[in-house]
Protein backbone atom coordinates (compact mmCIF):
# COMPACT_ATOMS: atom_id res chain seq x y z
CA UNK A 1 0.00 0.00 0.00
CA UNK A 2 2.58 2.82 1.44
CA UNK A 3 4.60 1.74 -1.76
CA UNK A 4 2.15 2.36 -3.88
CA UNK A 5 2.06 6.20 -2.64
CA UNK A 6 4.42 8.35 -5.01
CA UNK A 7 6.12 9.99 -2.08
CA UNK A 8 7.42 6.93 -0.28
CA UNK A 9 9.00 6.17 -4.01
CA UNK A 10 12.56 7.03 -4.05
CA UNK A 11 12.14 10.13 -5.98
CA UNK A 12 9.63 11.35 -3.54
CA UNK A 13 11.95 10.34 -0.31
CA UNK A 14 14.40 12.26 -1.99
CA UNK A 15 11.97 15.20 -2.62
CA UNK A 16 10.99 15.06 1.43
CA UNK A 17 14.24 15.05 2.76
CA UNK A 18 15.25 18.27 0.49
CA UNK A 19 12.01 19.54 1.76
CA UNK A 20 13.08 19.05 5.19
CA UNK A 21 16.40 20.13 4.47
CA UNK A 22 15.68 23.79 3.19
CA UNK A 23 12.94 24.18 5.41
CA UNK A 24 14.60 24.31 8.70
CA UNK A 25 17.84 25.36 6.77
CA UNK A 26 16.17 28.70 6.12
CA UNK A 27 14.83 29.14 10.14
CA UNK A 28 18.81 28.42 11.06
CA UNK A 29 20.12 30.83 8.58
CA UNK A 30 17.12 33.86 9.04
CA UNK A 31 18.06 33.07 12.79
CA UNK A 32 21.88 33.70 12.01
CA UNK A 33 20.86 36.82 10.18
CA UNK A 34 18.44 38.22 12.54
CA UNK A 35 21.02 37.94 15.62
CA UNK A 36 23.80 39.21 13.48
CA UNK A 37 21.83 41.98 11.48
CA UNK A 38 18.95 43.13 13.98
CA UNK A 39 19.77 41.87 17.50
CA UNK A 40 23.23 43.04 18.11
CA UNK A 41 22.97 46.19 16.07
CA UNK A 42 20.18 46.42 18.82
CA UNK A 43 21.32 45.37 21.76
CA UNK A 44 24.22 48.10 21.60
CA UNK A 45 21.12 50.42 21.91
CA UNK A 46 19.75 49.59 24.70
CA UNK A 47 20.76 50.22 28.44
CA UNK A 48 21.73 47.55 30.69
CA UNK A 49 18.81 46.49 32.39
CA UNK A 50 16.49 46.49 29.54
CA UNK A 51 19.68 44.54 27.31
CA UNK A 52 19.43 42.12 30.44
CA UNK A 53 15.53 41.15 29.99
CA UNK A 54 15.59 41.12 26.93
CA UNK A 55 18.50 38.02 26.69
CA UNK A 56 16.42 36.78 29.26
CA UNK A 57 12.89 36.69 27.29
CA UNK A 58 14.02 37.12 23.86
CA UNK A 59 17.64 35.75 22.59
CA UNK A 60 16.92 32.35 24.67
CA UNK A 61 14.05 31.62 22.98
CA UNK A 62 15.63 32.55 19.83
CA UNK A 63 18.91 30.65 20.36
CA UNK A 64 16.58 27.45 21.22
CA UNK A 65 15.31 27.81 17.80
CA UNK A 66 18.68 28.68 16.20
CA UNK A 67 20.67 25.61 17.77
CA UNK A 68 18.42 23.01 16.76
CA UNK A 69 17.42 24.43 13.56
CA UNK A 70 21.07 23.80 13.24
CA UNK A 71 20.95 20.45 13.85
CA UNK A 72 17.77 19.37 12.03
CA UNK A 73 19.81 21.12 8.74
CA UNK A 74 22.66 18.57 9.33
CA UNK A 75 20.23 15.62 10.13
CA UNK A 76 18.79 16.19 7.38
CA UNK A 77 21.50 17.09 4.78
CA UNK A 78 23.83 13.59 5.61
CA UNK A 79 20.28 11.82 5.45
CA UNK A 80 19.75 13.24 2.21
CA UNK A 81 23.42 12.46 1.61
CA UNK A 82 22.74 9.05 2.51
CA UNK A 83 19.70 8.39 0.42
CA UNK A 84 22.09 9.86 -2.74
CA UNK A 85 25.21 7.56 -1.86
CA UNK A 86 22.72 4.46 -1.88
CA UNK A 87 19.95 5.08 -4.07
CA UNK A 88 20.98 8.15 -5.86
CA UNK A 89 22.04 8.17 -9.87
CA UNK A 90 24.33 9.06 -9.87
CA UNK A 91 25.83 8.42 -5.92
CA UNK A 92 26.93 11.13 -4.48
CA UNK A 93 30.38 10.04 -3.49
CA UNK A 94 31.23 8.24 -6.19
CA UNK A 95 34.61 9.51 -7.63
CA UNK A 96 33.00 10.18 -11.12
CA UNK A 97 30.38 12.59 -9.54
CA UNK A 98 33.22 13.98 -7.38
CA UNK A 99 35.21 15.15 -10.87
CA UNK A 100 32.11 17.06 -11.88
CA UNK A 101 30.86 20.50 -11.06
CA UNK A 102 28.28 19.57 -9.49
CA UNK A 103 30.35 17.05 -7.14
CA UNK A 104 32.76 19.27 -5.96
CA UNK A 105 30.08 22.41 -5.17
CA UNK A 106 27.86 20.40 -3.19
CA UNK A 107 31.32 19.08 -1.02
CA UNK A 108 32.97 22.72 -0.58
CA UNK A 109 28.79 23.67 0.50
CA UNK A 110 29.08 20.86 3.08
CA UNK A 111 32.03 21.68 4.40
CA UNK A 112 31.05 25.11 4.95
CA UNK A 113 27.95 24.06 5.95
CA UNK A 114 29.41 21.89 8.52
CA UNK A 115 32.14 24.61 10.42
CA UNK A 116 28.64 26.58 10.44
CA UNK A 117 27.06 23.77 12.76
CA UNK A 118 30.08 22.96 14.36
CA UNK A 119 30.43 26.86 15.49
CA UNK A 120 26.78 26.87 16.56
CA UNK A 121 27.23 24.07 19.21
CA UNK A 122 30.98 24.43 20.22
CA UNK A 123 31.36 27.82 20.61
CA UNK A 124 28.49 29.98 19.96
CA UNK A 125 26.19 28.20 22.38
CA UNK A 126 28.40 27.28 25.29
CA UNK A 127 29.45 31.05 25.05
CA UNK A 128 25.36 32.37 25.09
CA UNK A 129 24.47 29.68 27.93
CA UNK A 130 27.05 32.00 30.30
CA UNK A 131 25.31 35.07 28.82
CA UNK A 132 21.99 34.30 29.24
CA UNK A 133 23.22 33.32 33.21
CA UNK A 134 24.57 36.32 33.59
CA UNK A 135 21.84 38.22 32.55
CA UNK A 136 19.35 36.15 34.84
CA UNK A 137 21.37 36.28 37.72
CA UNK A 138 21.74 40.30 37.41
CA UNK A 139 18.10 40.31 36.64
CA UNK A 140 17.94 38.62 40.38
CA UNK A 141 19.91 41.02 42.22
CA UNK A 142 23.20 39.11 42.17
CA UNK A 143 26.78 39.77 40.97
CA UNK A 144 27.77 40.25 37.60
CA UNK A 145 29.68 37.41 36.01
CA UNK A 146 33.31 39.14 34.89
CA UNK A 147 33.42 36.47 32.26
CA UNK A 148 30.42 37.37 30.32
CA UNK A 149 31.96 39.94 27.93
CA UNK A 150 34.45 37.77 26.82
CA UNK A 151 31.87 34.80 26.11
CA UNK A 152 29.77 36.95 24.38
CA UNK A 153 32.65 38.61 22.47
CA UNK A 154 33.85 34.71 21.89
CA UNK A 155 30.01 34.13 20.86
CA UNK A 156 30.20 36.64 18.50
CA UNK A 157 32.85 36.34 16.92
CA UNK A 158 32.11 33.13 15.51
CA UNK A 159 28.70 34.47 14.63
CA UNK A 160 29.67 36.28 12.49
CA UNK A 161 31.96 34.15 10.94
CA UNK A 162 28.89 31.98 10.10
CA UNK A 163 27.29 34.93 8.62
CA UNK A 164 30.32 35.61 5.93
CA UNK A 165 30.74 31.86 5.30
CA UNK A 166 26.45 31.55 4.70
CA UNK A 167 27.02 33.93 1.77
CA UNK A 168 29.37 31.01 -0.07
CA UNK A 169 27.40 28.36 1.19
CA UNK A 170 24.22 29.31 -0.01
CA UNK A 171 25.99 29.56 -3.30
CA UNK A 172 27.89 26.04 -3.59
CA UNK A 173 24.45 24.37 -2.30
CA UNK A 174 22.04 26.36 -4.73
CA UNK A 175 24.19 26.15 -7.51
CA UNK A 176 25.21 22.92 -7.26
CA UNK A 177 21.84 21.78 -9.47
CA UNK A 178 21.27 25.46 -10.88
CA UNK A 179 24.56 26.40 -12.14
CA UNK A 180 27.80 24.93 -11.50
CA UNK A 181 26.44 21.30 -13.31
CA UNK A 182 27.68 23.55 -16.41
CA UNK A 183 31.37 22.98 -15.08
CA UNK A 184 32.98 18.93 -16.15
CA UNK A 185 30.97 16.08 -16.58
CA UNK A 186 31.60 12.09 -15.78
CA UNK A 187 34.91 12.12 -17.96
CA UNK A 188 36.40 14.26 -16.07
CA UNK A 189 36.88 18.03 -17.35
CA UNK A 190 37.44 19.22 -13.61
CA UNK A 191 41.33 17.93 -13.82
CA UNK A 192 42.55 21.11 -11.51
CA UNK A 193 40.36 20.84 -8.51
CA UNK A 194 43.34 19.76 -6.16
CA UNK A 195 44.76 23.39 -7.11
CA UNK A 196 40.72 24.87 -6.00
CA UNK A 197 40.64 22.89 -3.03
CA UNK A 198 44.11 23.78 -1.79
CA UNK A 199 43.05 27.64 -1.91
CA UNK A 200 39.59 26.62 -0.88
CA UNK A 201 40.80 24.86 2.28
CA UNK A 202 43.66 27.72 2.93
CA UNK A 203 40.62 30.16 2.64
CA UNK A 204 38.26 28.27 4.70
CA UNK A 205 40.94 27.03 7.69
CA UNK A 206 42.20 30.77 7.78
CA UNK A 207 38.82 32.77 8.30
CA UNK A 208 38.30 30.03 10.81
CA UNK A 209 41.26 30.32 12.92
CA UNK A 210 40.59 33.77 12.69
CA UNK A 211 37.34 33.94 14.58
CA UNK A 212 38.60 31.47 17.01
CA UNK A 213 41.40 32.16 17.99
CA UNK A 214 41.58 36.15 17.48
CA UNK A 215 40.34 37.70 20.24
CA UNK A 216 41.51 41.30 20.11
CA UNK A 217 40.63 44.32 18.38
CA UNK A 218 42.95 44.38 15.29
CA UNK A 219 43.02 43.62 11.24
CA UNK A 220 42.03 40.51 11.96
CA UNK A 221 39.02 41.02 13.76
CA UNK A 222 37.95 44.58 11.45
CA UNK A 223 35.28 42.62 9.38
CA UNK A 224 33.43 41.40 12.96
CA UNK A 225 33.17 44.75 14.56
CA UNK A 226 29.75 45.52 12.86
CA UNK A 227 27.44 43.73 10.84
CA UNK A 228 28.06 45.69 8.03
CA UNK A 229 31.59 44.69 7.69
CA UNK A 230 30.64 41.60 8.04
CA UNK A 231 28.07 41.76 5.28
CA UNK A 232 30.81 43.39 2.49
CA UNK A 233 33.10 40.60 3.74
CA UNK A 234 31.05 37.68 2.93
CA UNK A 235 29.82 39.55 -0.55
CA UNK A 236 33.90 39.34 -1.40
CA UNK A 237 34.45 35.63 -0.20
CA UNK A 238 31.74 34.26 -1.99
CA UNK A 239 33.41 36.82 -5.21
CA UNK A 240 36.57 35.49 -4.74
CA UNK A 241 34.98 31.49 -4.78
CA UNK A 242 33.68 31.87 -7.79
CA UNK A 243 36.26 34.50 -9.17
CA UNK A 244 38.66 31.26 -8.12
CA UNK A 245 36.17 28.55 -10.00
CA UNK A 246 36.08 30.50 -12.86
CA UNK A 247 39.90 30.93 -13.34
CA UNK A 248 40.67 27.45 -12.72
CA UNK A 249 37.23 25.41 -14.47
CA UNK A 250 36.62 28.33 -16.96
Amino acid sequence: MLAEIQIFEKFGIDFLLRWGHVLVGIAWIGLLYYFNFVQVPAFAELEPGTRNQTVDKLASRALWWFRWAAAATLVFGLLLAIHQEYDGDPQLFSSDYMKTGSGLSVVVGMLLGITMFLNVWLVIWPNQKKVIANARNVLGGGEADPGAADAGRKALLASRQNAIFSFAMLMFMVGTAHFFTAYGNNEGLLDDRGIFWAITLVLWAGLEANCLFNRGTNLGTWIYENHKRAIGAALVLAAVWYALWEIIFG
